[in-house]
């Protein structure tokens, strides 16, 4: 039986092993905690399913699971593996109740009782128990890479969104964001309830929401289209050097502004298919509702994750625009 299967059928924790030099813990289900006997100085999240349908960083995290078990994988940082929303992936969908990537931060306390609201605060409770490990609450080099892939097609396939914090994201970090071959960056400006923001505001992580590519249902994925992110994190898990960017330079973009869709007025005037990144002339409406309307200015041209579907309250749209110099 395949470990996706296990996982959903809740039988992988009493079906995987792994190497003597790795001492394995579920700290809840979906989140396995892999640390090696020998001390290391670095501590790694990496989460996937947060959103249930997003399949493709799902079956990544299932191959290097198996991998690690098998020891074709050698473990050199400690790490912390996240399954995040079981019981929506397995049924094929992105939330039971309500967007969980939008709960973090105790923020799940202002939603109603459900299957997101009690995941969010057992994230938080496993992470808090991961980094206050003795082995890993000593380490000085924290990361979290939160994959997901985006409902829509997108100008930039791969790419990354760093939370906002009041430090510099570390070189290191940064060079392998490159070294991905993701093709932008996006910088948020303000705090938010995403599971990268968590991390970083709460742990001093440098924490990502890496978006890899578009929605597809299980077993439809085409994991070859997603070979230098996965030769990534593999050389995150074994410590090893990543090759050199084989793409053209990273584009860097900084939110200006977040449509918030607060009523059943809310109306989005561009067509359903409009891309991530499409940029749209000056003056456009590309939103109103009863008391907002949301227009296309000379430095905001570029529009992320529209979706006039999201709950009230809930945001709708990114408004971006293109940084002429890197960050």
């Amino acid at each position: 039986m395949d470990l996706l299967t296990l996982l959903f059928e809740k039988k992988l924790a009493d079906s995987l092993t792994f190497p003597e030099t790795i001492s394995a813990s579920w700290l809840a289900e979906g989140v396995l905690q892999l640390i090696p006997y020998e001390r290391k100085s670095r501590s790694l999240v990496i989460s996937v399913g947060i959103h249930g349908n997003e399949t493709a960083p799902i079956e990544i995290l299932i191959q290097l699971l198996a991998q690690l078990a098998d020891g074709t994988l050698t473990l050199e940082n400690n790490l912390l593996i996240i399954f995040g929303n079981l019981p929506a992936m397995r049924v094929n969908r992105r939330y039971l109740h309500n967007d969980l990537n939008r709960m973090f931060g105790g923020r799940y306390l202002d939603f109603p009782q459900g299957n997101e609201r009690s995941r969010a605060a057992e994230l938080e409770n496993v992470v808090r128990r991961f980094f206050a490990e003795p082995s890993v609450s000593s380490t000085n080099i924290r990361w979290h890479i939160d994959l997901h892939t985006a409902i829509r097609a997108s100008h930039h396939e791969q790419f990354a969104l760093l939370p906002a914090q009041g430090r510099p994201f570390s070189a290191e970090f940064m060079q392998w964001l490159s070294d991905s071959d993701i093709e932008a960056l996006v910088y948020h400006k303000e705090k938010g309830g995403t599971f990268s923001h968590f991390l970083g505001e709460n742990f001093g992580a440098d924490s990502c929401t890496m978006e890899i590519g578009k929605v597809m249902p299980f077993g439809k994925n085409d994991l070859k289209r997603f070979q230098k992110i996965i030769e990534a994190l593999r050389s995150l898990i074994v410590s090893s050097q990543i090759t050199a960017r084989t793409k053209p330079e990273l584009k860097h973009y900084r939110v200006v502004d977040s449509i918030i869709k607060s009523d059943d007025s809310f109306q989005l005037h561009i067509p359903v298919d409009t891309m991530n990144f499409t940029e749209l002339p000056e003056g456009f409406e590309i939103a109103s509702q009863r008391d907002r309307h949301w227009k296309i200015t000379s430095s905001v041209n570029f529009i992320l994750f529209p979706n006039a579907e999201v709950a009230n309250g809930l945001r709708a749209g990114l408004l971006l625009a293109l940084n002429k110099k890197n960050n």
